[in-house]
């Protein structure tokens, strides 16, 4: 068997373990959600440790200014959750605008005058 001079998979070449992209499509909407769901599990469940490390600071110094402010942190958590979980992914660069804004050609309403009968 004659042995070729191209380097087979096997051979350990990274480039062909590594699949090439040949599309440049955006991640499918089941990824993009599940994306948005893991960031706003994240964020609210920041939340709940935030009231329990207010409670041990309360109790370890006895002092309600930082309590309140873990929990003034905290409670704005929900809504940047919210918006942060219902935000679409950024427009590429190259991605075309699907909005095209040209001024009307022809006006919509004629201007002309028009002979009327008043009757």
């Amino acid at each position: 068997m004659a042995s070729s001079s191209q380097p087979s998979p096997r051979d350990g070449d990274e480039d062909s373990r590594n699949p090439v992209l040949i599309t440049d499509a955006a991640q499918s909407f089941d990824e993009q959600h599940r994306a948005r769901v893991r960031k706003y599990t994240i964020m609210m469940g920041i939340r709940i440790p935030a009231l329990v490390l207010a409670a041990i600071a309360y109790s370890a110094w006895g002092n309600g200014l930082i309590s309140l402010l873990i929990i003034g942190a905290s409670i704005p958590l929900p809504w940047i959750a919210v918006l942060v979980a219902n935000d679409a992914p950024p427009r590429r660069a190259d991605e075309p605008r699907r909005f095209d804004h040209r001024p009307a050609s022809a006006a919509a309403i004629e201007s002309a005058n028009h002979r009327t009968i008043d009757g």
